[in-house]
């Protein structure tokens, strides 16, 4: 298909979905959506190269916010967040948090969704991750990093390999809940970043633990949602 074709076929589309959402307020968050399945269908040959790199890097399954409603979005995402999970919230089985960059930081406590030394998720704790997942499933501009976390307890090596093994697995969780696989990225940093001392219990079970960042796809900005979590 020509360059012209491809051309054609986008401002063809794109006429189409405008007028069909003429009165939504979510309009251009709608029209990143449908923009990024256009690109997904072949025709990202006629967008700019730094597009095409956003569409090859994000995938079709990922909306497009703009810069001036990205603060409501996400504010949503966690009342809705909020809501599913009252209860894990109540025991501090999970702790939430939106971060100066508005994206929305989920904690998972190891003791409530591990066992010691497992990558299993309990079957006590995947309710929790069935409900977290048909949220972020809902809220598709944005992007999903998950960081696996360990105390000192063992050796460094087991430790890597078990925060990695925990984050597939939360991720995992969350696919099968219907979250997007493109939208997912997992990574395990063993012992490396403690938020605690390891020197007392209490400090090493704040070092085990699963996070969750729901980064925003901003336009102009997007491959910002993926860069890893610092």
């Amino acid at each position: 298909m020509s360059r012209i074709s491809r051309n054609a076929i986008i401002l063809l589309c794109g006429s189409a979905f405008l007028s069909g959402c003429a009165d939504d307020p979510y309009q251009k968050t709608k029209i990143g959506a449908a923009m990024g399945a256009i690109v997904g269908a072949g025709a990202g040959a006629a967008i700019d190269s730094k597009n095409r790199g956003r569409g090859a890097a994000i995938g079709a399954a990922v909306g497009v916010l703009t810069g001036g409603g990205v603060g409501l979005y996400m504010d949503k995402q966690k009342k809705a967040i909020e809501e599913q999970l009252s209860k894990e919230l109540g025991s501090h089985d999970v702790e939430l948090k939106k971060l100066p960059d508005n994206s929305i930081q989920v904690d998972l406590k190891s003791e409530a969704s591990f066992a010691s030394g497992s990558s299993d998720v309990k079957s006590s704790f995947s309710t929790a991750l069935a409900k977290l997942g048909s949220v972020v499933k809902q809220y598709d501009s944005t992007m999903v990093y998950i960081v696996g976390h360990t105390d000192n307890q063992g050796s460094n090596s087991f430790n890597q390999q078990l925060s990695e093994r925990r984050a597939t697995a939360v991720a995992g969780a969350l696919t099968v809940a219907g979250v997007d696989p493109s939208r997912v990225r997992s990574e395990g940093r063993g012992e490396s970043k403690p938020e605690s001392s390891n020197a007392t219990a209490e400090g090493r079970s704040d070092n085990r633990r699963v996070e969750i960042y729901l980064k925003p796809v901003v336009e102009g900005k997007e491959q910002e949602a993926l860069q890893p979590p610092k």
